[in-house]
């Protein structure tokens, strides 16, 4: 979908940022501003400013800054065309796609009215199991019982389907509309002469997508029968694959806590919940998948999961792990909380409370020992057969990571289990991925110990080769140059970014940081694109020149072994964090003197640029 700029600039126009960020955000007014407690870091006093005479918002505590759509993106986690649609709806435009015909175009329209009316009349259910639930004693004992809270049952909108084959013909006036079984709320049998509610004397949870519209149901039993839980079935809103019970309401939380923490069960989100861990969320019946790790790394750069402590539990945190891998960059965290095995994130914290559920999240696994554990399982290391099943088990689970510096921790580590040399392992895995020619079998970093062996380029048919030598780069091309340069020829670099990255892209000064602006918009509404389609979108755009001036000569060639071109971007990125760090620090020895905790935020600061200044460099 391509979206006129002239839509935009006149969507802005119409929509009132402050009536957007003050859906989500109290705010007071404060002169010709209103402000309120940023919603992306903790803080007791306000410095989230909101103005309506510029039509942007910015936060002097964190420095998050932006327009209406920005503002969706950031704290609802919507991509750009889901933001720019959501605004539209709410002034009554209709997004135009330039590209589509007018049929196109009709049946897109025609395709967004079918969902609104879908998720209203499931809105419509929730409303009436909601009061249903204030008149259903039996009910609301059993929430008591399970230590929830009226509060809890309020914000997570908790509801009873009662008893009856027919419950809902009481709430639709046209109970036999076909809406209801599109909805997933009825049933309509074979024969179509009989149809029936779905969910019947259950608890039920509704689901809801970032925006907080409803577009399922989950409903648990009260007593024993099976199935305990019942979901709505697949519909054209509701993809349990794409969906996470509870992370409407857990956006801010997570933010607040500095993480999500992933789970199987509704229970176990709202029992979280009433416990202090409102950044809890849960899979809907199904595996953890690439989707939903995808949406999550939207929120936080940190992940854990938190699984029953059965065999079933562990069985579902392997799936978590495999997800999770090609998403694993160095600049993110991936944990794993494993409960004793009687136990679930529910019963665990309403036996045990907070602050022993709070040690078990302080000792959760990091990835990086989850994935040597889940590859030697049933594997005797005391033997040679043992240890070569356990590196046949690791090397498809090594490969999905990305090439960062956490792979080559881990080749590493896995080596050492094996009892291999670690060029050894390495060079085992490359014959194995040419000759099954598996991408990324072995597309490593040197082996610790060598430092002067170049690279080697793997996952192809043949015995590797070496790579290509690092390009040589002009020498009077900034930083903001090649960064940008390194991006419209490997889009797809921007996905692997963490949020700081982002904003220390976006924060450039004019024109670089327009333009990752705008490639940051490009790749939330189109995905990654080559730098021929990107060519023609920037046609007549304020970037345009910028760009091709920086794509155009000989030493725009960024073509290469992508591993020494992401080593490249990240250098580049390292040295801005650097220099930004480098100007804190300065100021911060001027405040010294006046400011008790500006000698320990130095300390920070001076650990943090260590560390950069340390990390590998491209071709190291």
């Amino acid at each position: 979908m391509s979206i006129p700029q002239p839509f935009i600039q006149e969507l802005l126009a119409r929509v009132d940022v402050v009536d957007i960020v003050g859906r989500h955000v109290p705010l007071k007014k404060s002169g010709a501003n209103y402000m309120g407690l940023c919603p992306f870091h903790g803080e007791k006093s306000p410095s989230f400013s909101v103005s309506p005479s510029k039509q942007f918002y910015h936060c002097f505590g964190c420095g998050k800054n932006g327009n209406a759509i920005g503002f969706l993106m950031e704290h609802a986690g919507m991509g750009f065309i889901e933001a720019v649609q959501d605004l539209a709806q709410g002034v009554g435009l209709a997004v135009p796609d330039e590209r589509a015909s007018p049929e196109e175009r009709e049946r897109a329209a025609g395709e967004r009215r079918r969902q609104a009316t879908l998720s209203e009349v499931l809105e419509h259910a929730a409303s009436a199991w909601q009061k249903q639930l204030r008149r259903a004693p039996r009910a609301v004992q059993y929430l008591k019982g399970r230590g929830l809270s009226g509060q809890i049952a309020k914000r997570y909108g908790l509801g009873y389907a009662p008893e009856g084959w027919h419950g809902l013909a009481s709430v639709f006036a046209e109970y036999d509309s076909p809406l209801l079984a599109e909805a997933g709320l009825v049933i309509v049998a074979e024969d179509e002469d009989r149809r029936y509610d779905r969910f019947r004397d259950r608890i039920m949870f509704p689901i809801r997508n970032v925006r907080g519209e409803c577009i399922g149901f989950g409903g648990r039993v009260l007593g024993d029968e099976k199935p305990k839980y019942l979901n709505s079935p697949e519909t054209p809103v509701f993809h349990k694959g794409r969906e996470l019970y509870g992370l409407h309401e857990a956006r801010t939380a997570i933010r607040e806590h500095g993480h999500a923490l992933v789970t199987e069960g509704y229970m176990d989100v709202v029992a979280l919940a009433q416990h202090g861990f409102g950044n809890a969320v849960a899979t809907l019946g199904t595996a953890c998948t690439s989707e939903h790790i995808h949406k999550l790394f939207r929120f936080t750069d940190d992940v854990v999961f938190s699984f029953d402590g059965d065999a079933a539990g562990r069985r579902a945190a392997r799936k978590a792990l495999e997800a999770a891998l090609p998403y694993a960059s160095d600049t993110r965290t991936v944990r794993f909380l494993f409960l004793p095995p009687e136990h679930d994130p529910d019963s665990f914290i309403r036996e045990h409370g907070s602050e022993a559920f709070a040690r078990l999240l302080d000792e959760a696994l990091p990835l990086s020992r989850f994935l040597p554990e889940a590859a030697g399982e049933d594997c005797d290391l005391g033997t040679a057969e043992g240890r070569v099943r356990m590196l046949s088990n690791a090397q498809p689970l090594w490969a999905a990571l990305p090439e960062e510096a956490l792979k080559h921790q881990l080749l590493v580590q896995l080596a050492q289990a094996g009892q291999l040399p670690v060029r050894e392992l390495q060079e085992l895995w490359a014959r194995a991925g040419a000759r099954t020619g598996r991408a990324g079998a072995a597309a490593a970093p040197p082996a610790a110990g060598a430092p002067g062996d170049a690279p080697r380029r793997f996952g192809r048919r043949g015995p590797p080769r070496p790579s290509q030598p690092p390009l040589p780069r002009a020498p009077l091309a900034g930083r903001a140059d090649h960064a940008a340069r390194l991006l419209l020829s490997h889009m797809h670099f921007l996905e692997e970014l963490s949020h700081e990255d982002h904003a220390l892209l976006r924060e450039q000064p004019p024109p670089h940081g327009p333009l990752f602006v705008w490639l940051e918009s490009r790749l939330h509404e189109h995905g990654p694109q080559s730098w021929a389609v990107l060519r023609e979108a920037l046609e007549g755009h304020a970037c345009q020149e910028l760009a091709e001036r920086l794509l155009t000569g000989s030493h725009a060639q960024t073509e290469g072994d992508e591993r020494e071109l992401r080593w490249e971007l990240r250098d580049l990125l390292n040295r801005e964090l650097i220099e930004a760090i480098k100007r804190e620090q300065s100021e911060l020895i001027e405040t010294a003197e006046g400011d008790p905790q500006a000698l320990a935020r130095y300390r920070q600061l001076q650990e943090r640029r260590r560390l950069l200044e340390t990390a590998p460099r491209p071709g190291a």
